[in-house]
């Protein structure tokens, strides 16, 4: 289950995960998606019922990046209590799923400076997943490998990756994160795709 933003529900990298999950692992994989553009971490206590109620192995979730914006007016503190809710939550509801959260791409120009304290509402998430014995795979150091002018091309709203990209800029090191290393292949490592 992909649970987050507009970065997981315009990301276009669910059915490419899908897929490399789906080879790597020889198996069915389906990824379902509970995601909504503008949402934030108070969207998301609201829509936890739908993700357990799927009970998927894996839960991937992302709230941060509206939260830190300034016209959400959502501090760090109400950021974190709101996602100490959701995780307890899954938690709880789904103790034998996989809780993976996730730091997703850079944010730039004009929607990174309405976000001037992004570092520290991806921190608290962080920690708090890590607190809960949960994990957490930041994507953006695969974001880093490319140049200015290729990351630039690939995000040109400063938010929002070109799906084709995100794609496969996200798909290799999230699916190892998944499944394990072995399900890196020998391009995607010459490329540096894997945590």
């Amino acid at each position: 289950m992909a649970f987050g933003t507009s970065l997981t529900a315009r990301g276009g990298w669910q059915r490419p995960l899908e897929a490399a999950l789906r080879d790597c692992l020889q198996r069915p994989v389906t990824v379902e998606t509970v995601a909504r553009s503008g949402a934030t971490s108070g969207w998301a206590i609201t829509m936890a019922d739908s993700v357990i109620e799927k009970k998927p192995d894996v839960v991937l979730v992302e709230f941060y990046a509206n939260d830190a914006a300034l016209n959400r007016f959502m501090t760090v503190n109400q950021s974190r209590a709101n996602m100490d809710e959701i995780l307890s939550k899954l938690k709880r509801s789904l103790p034998a799923a996989r809780v993976i959260v996730m730091g997703m791409n850079p944010i730039s120009g004009i929607r990174g400076f309405a976000r001037p304290f992004l570092q520290s509402y991806i921190d608290a998430h962080r920690q708090l997943a890590e607190a809960k014995g949960f994990d957490f795979f930041d994507n953006r150091p695969a974001w880093l490998r490319l140049s200015p002018a290729e990351l630039a091309a690939a995000i040109p709203d400063g938010s929002h990756p070109l799906p084709s990209v995100a794609a496969a800029t996200i798909v290799p090191g999230l699916t190892a994160e998944i499944a394990g290393v072995g399900c890196i292949t020998s391009s995607d490592m010459a490329k540096g795709m894997y945590p």
